[in-house]
């Protein structure tokens, strides 16, 4: 099996609603947020890739149109944007474009990680 992984970045804010007032993640608060890509094959295109890195950068102009500097509860229409609910919907995007992806990460911190793998 062949794998790959790029990794792209953003910040926004969020909030989680759904918290006791006292959590810190239920006030107002923002991340630079990091997200890893993964693609996978057991076969190599006529190019000798799984997909040219050069073809990810539609999900760098998604990011950068649609979430970066943008407060994600209003963009997702949800209470709860967290890691885990971003790296799923991520991968869904992605998915959508290349039957290759096998797992999105996302990163709030840079200690942190949530991962989604079906």
């Amino acid at each position: 099996m062949f794998k790959i992984s790029k990794e792209f970045s953003f910040s926004a804010s969020h909030q989680l609603l759904g918290l006791p007032r006292e959590h810190p993640c239920a006030r107002l608060h923002g991340h630079n947020y990091q997200v890893e890509l993964e693609l996978s094959s057991a076969t190599l295109n006529r190019h000798g890739f799984v997909r040219d890195y050069r073809e990810l950068s539609a999900f760098k102009h998604y990011l950068d149109e649609e979430i970066d500097h943008r407060h994600l509860n209003e963009v997702f229409a949800t209470d709860a944007v967290t890691a885990e609910f971003l790296a799923q919907t991520f991968f869904a995007w992605c998915k959508a474009r290349w039957p290759e992806i096998t797992a999105v990460r996302v990163s709030e911190t840079p200690r942190t990680w949530a991962e989604y793998r079906p």
